[in-house]
């Protein structure tokens, strides 16, 4: 059988991933079911396990093909911004109905939450704290990956290897702040519809933040093995597309549910 072909496309190669990917979120979401119902989490480390694992080794194997097997192609590069563009798209509806029902509920107040928002007995947190010093790390990161990926552009090696240890490290920054805040909020995800609106919203964009900053520390570790080039680096620009994405639900949250919200 010959191993030419004829068009500029990428037929991968038979994975185990994707099923063992999928068993392991399943898993993961059994697991969940039996820590709440059953209070007992090994069936959840179990899943987050399988899941890591799979993640790390298809993850290698994508990076095989694009870095040292030439399989992306400048046809193949160009599917994988469109499926990453359509992928940010999903992920904008997704956050857009949890401001839907936030300003679904502030704006009409049922007579349920008294016909006041924030309902009565709910202390809302002070815009001007630890979420304006968030926002203004998210934003400082947006700039030190902006810088990162001219640095690449640039074939400035250093340049891009700083910028994306800094944007790392404001990530990380970002999460602990977060976790913080969660720890000293002074109302619950069961105190009314504010409640479970704000730490819905914001819960799962602290989620993304993780997702985003550990997309950047898989680029970065890519980038000290010298695996990008200044015309073949859109690892790295996915991940820079992804955390701009970020960047933008935060500034819509901090806005609308931290400072008009309040």
């Amino acid at each position: 059988m010959s191993l030419h072909k004829n068009h500029p496309f990428h037929l991968v190669d038979i994975s185990p991933w994707p099923l063992l990917g999928a068993l392991g979120a399943m898993t993961t979401m059994v697991g969940l079911i039996k820590w709440f119902h059953l209070n007992e989490n090994n069936l959840l480390f179990l899943g987050l396990t399988i899941t890591s694992l799979v993640m790390y080794q298809w993850w290698r194997d994508i990076t095989r093909e694009g870095t040292y097997q030439g399989l992306h192609t400048h046809k193949v590069t160009l599917g994988l911004r469109w499926g990453m563009i359509l992928f940010i798209t999903s992920e904008v509806f997704f956050f857009i109905s949890f401001f839907w029902a936030f300003f679904h509920n502030s704006l009409t107040p049922s007579i349920e939450l008294g016909m006041i928002w924030p309902p009565k007995g709910i202390q809302t947190f002070n815009p001007i704290e630890i979420p304006l010093l968030n926002t203004l790390i998210l934003v400082t990161s947006g700039l030190t990956v902006t810088w990162a990926h001219h640095g690449l552009m640039e074939n400035n090696y250093f340049q891009g290897l700083q910028g994306l240890i800094l944007t790392v490290i404001l990530g990380i920054y970002f999460t602990i702040l977060q976790a913080y805040e969660y720890i000293e909020a002074p109302f619950t995800i069961a105190d009314s519809v504010y409640g479970s609106s704000f730490f819905m919203a914001t819960g799962f964009h602290g989620l993304h933040v993780i997702i985003g900053t550990t997309f950047l520390l898989v680029c970065l570790i890519r980038h000290y093995l010298s695996h990008f080039s200044c015309i073949h680096h859109f690892g790295f620009e996915a991940a820079a597309w992804y955390w701009h994405f970020v960047d933008v639900v935060w500034l819509f949250l901090y806005i609308t549910i931290y400072w008009w919200g309040s």
